[in-house]
């Protein structure tokens, strides 16, 4: 029998996390001394944001020159609302500024005005309801109501000033006319008085943004379900006249 023999057998060492191999200690080092990676959708938010501001502005450009009527009116803040469901609220606000930006280049400033007020507005506003708060429709179309409305008067009041017409007296006559037409039909001796004409337009205002409000809100309910960007759901009926009609 060898000395070697007699010797005792030395146990073998377990690695664990606590005492780290060479190879391993090394990896460490490098993965602390490597540069934090880039996210990924970073450049897609930005990608997605200049794509989508340019289609908003796209569409109001050719409406502009080319109108089909109210098929491409009813797609203008739906591009910034999709933005805001997407990305969040910075991203929704930098397409709204940047669709006025190109406005600007390719219309001029007062054009791109119109399209901001209130439609970037508007886009960024729907997004809000949609995505954050999930409002029901009756809320979302209420406050879409208003900021249309408020579009209008400054859609007027700016047209005014480049023109040096008071526009607002053409909306009163045209007004005037259908509600003597109305008074007419119904046999109504008595003439419409101005309080009453001045309220007959405003309500006819209201009334034409709440019928386009809840056209967006079809329009964007059947477009972002497809996708994959729901927004929350309408009223039984409208649910169950789209079955109908589907």
């Amino acid at each position: 029998m060898s000395i070697l023999d007699s010797l005792p057998d030395e146990p073998e060492e377990d690695p664990s996390p606590e005492s780290p191999t060479p190879q391993n200690h090394w990896l460490d080092k490098e993965q602390q001394l490597m540069p934090p990676q880039v996210k990924a959708d970073a450049p897609l938010r930005m990608v997605e944001t200049a794509f989508l501001a340019s289609t908003a502005s796209l569409i109001w450009f050719i409406n502009f020159y080319f109108p089909l009527g109210p098929v491409l009116r009813i797609f203008f803040p739906v591009p910034i609302a999709l933005v805001y469901l997407r990305w969040g609220k910075r991203a929704a606000w930098m397409a709204a500024l940047t669709s006025g930006l190109l406005l600007t280049v390719l219309m001029g400033p007062a054009r791109s005005l119109l399209f901001v007020m209130p439609y970037g507005f508007m886009g960024v506003l729907l997004g809000a309801t949609w995505c954050r708060r999930r409002l029901p429709w009756i809320v979302s179309i209420t406050l879409g109501t208003l900021l249309g409305t408020l579009g209008v008067f400054f859609r007027l009041w700016l047209l005014s000033v480049l023109s040096g017409q008071d526009l607002w007296i053409y909306v009163i006559t045209q007004v005037t006319e259908f509600i003597e037409w109305v008074f007419f039909n119904l046999s109504l001796l008595a003439s419409p008085s101005v309080f009453l004409i001045q309220v007959g337009a405003i309500a006819l205002i209201l009334l034409n943004n709440f019928i386009y409000l809840f056209v967006v809100h079809l329009a964007a309910w059947l477009l972002f379900d497809r996708l994959g960007n729901p927004i929350p759901r309408p009223p039984h009926w409208v649910q169950v006249l789209m079955d109908y009609e589907g």
